[in-house]
């Protein structure tokens, strides 16, 4: 069967994206190779497909646990076998996914780095059918990178423990020292590159200076149709700005990583479904929702860096359609990415101090937590002890870096529960009514309870099971003590494990590499930042383009310094654009909509023109709507 073949079967597509093919060529051959691949590029596909026609298990490492379980979940719908391993999984779930593996019952395991490392998993590694390894976001390796994750450094050692097993490393946004430290730091033997170019021609890029940030928000949206996306970099303000959108009579609701999960699922869809047109949101939203038809992304906050910029920026017009991503910028702006930036590296003394506090706060002596988890109330930490959060949480993260601790807030809030009884004897166990009522919902509900580990919710049986929710937990408790089941309550506060025992303060170590090296480099990519948002010298897409390596970009002719400098357009320009742009708005489109794409004196021509079109019969005009005939 040839990979096309398994794309048609298992995701329906009749052709590969750009690049896909080459990537998964290379892979099956054997080789190296790293992909460097657009947001929305579908790098996903590139290791899925060769998962499906090598032999053994293709080992994914990724950082991101929500992305993990989608992509799990989505595996097992379409008939694809697949597992993951990460730190949010009880051991008994832990023991359960490795066991799978063993047996060679999934094609995909999914692993955060943390859980692919040290001597006792090397030994147990080695007893696998290993086909592939994939480094998912593997910008994260590289200290140069604008997210780097101590525990991808170990992953040389996955390289050495299986040598003869290729590699894929895949991306988003990297720059050539970036990807040269990739190669060098996963141990590649003259990797295969294929990269997609950066540029989206589609995405007009736009950057408003504005001291009213708000009205000219309001002004843009009403201006535009479509799916929108407002980023922010504060949970506070999501919920400001979508109520202020809302009074505007356009349809917004809000997302941030603090939301009850029930709530982020329930936004989530709505906004995908289309009943709400606006989703305000910092950037826990966003990665991995596949909606092609967003036509607008406003950053109304600066992000601290082109790399974030554009994987954001870049969740506008996967359909190839035009679009907009536009910056509100105005003068403060520039002296708060420096705060940002000496809040996200607080000082030494300050980490350190961050750490003693949260032993004190866990209760874990000195000596003591070796290879523990524990549930962490970040909020009530900083409460409890007086310490601002936007510092305190860069210094877990700091400490995480450096491996003193693994903090994650990234939490799988959803129950599980596996059915650990034989069907022969399920029924034969004496159970009172609560419990029966609520294993017939669980049988009724939710397959593959026999194999493995599988995520339910406890509202929704309790709905169907016409009970209280209270009552359904304690009845999944009772029976988890019976050994019906095994059942892992959902949880709702962040985590953290300690990979050493509690050191004594002062022994601590914070590499130069994760500290003033990183800080460098983090002060570096926000002047680029800055660069792209306050110069107005030439072309924002080129100065972009540059920054990641494409030094030979073209200007885009569609930017805002771009449309500032074009010359005066003839009538058969006009039109001909005209039509290009009803042409991608089958259900047409308002005269106030033609305002970002025609501003200024050119409006009313462009007004003017499209009559004549109505005139001469090119566009019928009907309710104030004009469409292509």
């Amino acid at each position: 069967m040839e990979p096309i073949d398994i794309l048609r079967r298992y995701w329906g597509y009749d052709a590969f994206r750009e690049c896909q093919a080459e990537i998964i060529g290379s892979v099956l051959d054997g080789h190296d190779t790293i992909g460097l691949l657009p947001t929305g590029g579908g790098k996903s596909i590139t290791f899925q497909v060769p998962a499906m026609m090598l032999s053994g298990v293709t080992i994914v490492v990724t950082p991101l646990i929500s992305l993990m379980k989608d992509q799990v979940d989505n595996l097992t719908a379409a008939g694809i076998p697949a597992t993951a391993v990460h730190s949010g999984l009880s051991r008994s779930e832990r023991t359960v996914a490795l066991e799978r593996i063993r047996l060679g019952r999934v094609r995909l395991a999914y692993f955060s780095p943390e859980k692919l490392t040290g001597r006792d998993f090397a030994a147990e590694i080695k007893t696998w059918d290993v086909s592939l390894i994939v480094v998912d976001e593997a910008h994260c390796i590289s200290q140069w990178g604008y997210d780097f994750r101590p525990p991808y450094l170990r992953l040389a050692d996955l390289r050495d423990t299986l040598p003869g097993v290729p590699v894929l490393a895949l991306t988003a946004s990297a720059t050539p020292r970036v990807v040269a430290d990739i190669a060098e730091k996963l141990h590649m033997h003259s990797p295969a590159l294929y990269s997609r170019s950066f540029a989206r021609d589609n995405i007009s890029y736009i950057v408003r200076r504005t001291d009213d940030k708000e009205s000219e928000l309001l002004h843009i949206l009403r201006s535009t149709s479509g799916s929108a996306i407002v980023y922010v970099r504060s949970r506070e303000r999501t919920g400001r700005l979508a109520s202020l959108i809302a009074a505007e009579g356009i349809t917004a609701g809000f997302y941030h990583a603090g939301l009850d999960p029930h709530d982020k699922t329930a936004r989530q869809d709505e906004w995908k479904s289309g009943r709400l047109r606006v989703m305000v949101a910092t950037n826990a939203f966003g990665m991995g929702i596949d909606k092609p038809d967003v036509r607008l992304v406003v950053h109304y906050d600066l992000p601290p860096s082109l790399e974030e910029y554009y994987q954001e920026a870049g969740r506008a017009g996967r359909d190839g359609l035009p679009s907009f991503a536009v910056t509100l910028a105005c003068a403060p702006d520039k002296g708060l990415l420096a705060r940002r930036l000496s809040e996200e590296f607080p000082g030494r003394e300050y980490i350190l101090h961050v750490y003693e506090r949260l032993g004190v706060f866990l209760n874990i002596s000195v000596g003591a937590g070796l290879g523990q988890v524990y549930e962490c109330d970040f909020r009530k930490m900083c409460r409890t002890f007086r310490l601002a959060e936007r510092p305190t949480l860069s210094a877990l993260r700091i400490l995480t870096r450096a491996g003193a601790i693994e903090y994650s807030d990234d939490t799988d809030s959803r129950a599980r529960v596996m059915i650990t009884l034989p069907k022969r004897e399920l029924y034969a166990v004496p159970l009172d009514d609560d419990c029966d009522s609520v294993l017939r919902e669980l049988l009724r509900s939710y397959t593959g309870l026999f194999a493995d580990f599988v995520r339910i919710s406890e509202d929704a049986v309790a709905i169907k099971a016409r009970m209280s929710v209270e009552r359904v937990y304690q009845a999944l408790l009772t029976m988890s003590r019976m050994h019906v089941l095994q059942y892992v309550p959902r949880r709702e506060v962040p985590y953290v494990m300690y990979p050493t025992s509690r050191d004594e303060t002062r022994h601590v170590v914070i590499p130069r590499a994760v500290y003033e090296d990183r800080l460098a480099v983090a002060r570096e990519r926000m002047e680029a930042m800055r660069d792209y948002v306050f110069d107005d010298g030439d072309c924002r897409v080129q100065r972009m383009l540059r920054y990641f390596g494409q030094a030979d970009a073209a200007p885009c002719g569609k930017c805002d310094i771009c449309r500032s400098r074009r010359p005066e357009r003839t009538p058969a320009d006009l039109a001909a654009g005209l039509r290009a742009l009803l042409g991608s708005r089958p259900d047409g489109i308002r005269a106030e909509e033609l305002r970002p794409y025609y501003r200024g004196r050119l409006f009313p021509v462009a007004i003017e023109s499209l009559r004549r079109m109505v005139d001469d019969g090119a566009v019928s005009l009907r309710d104030g709507v004009f469409t292509l005939k």
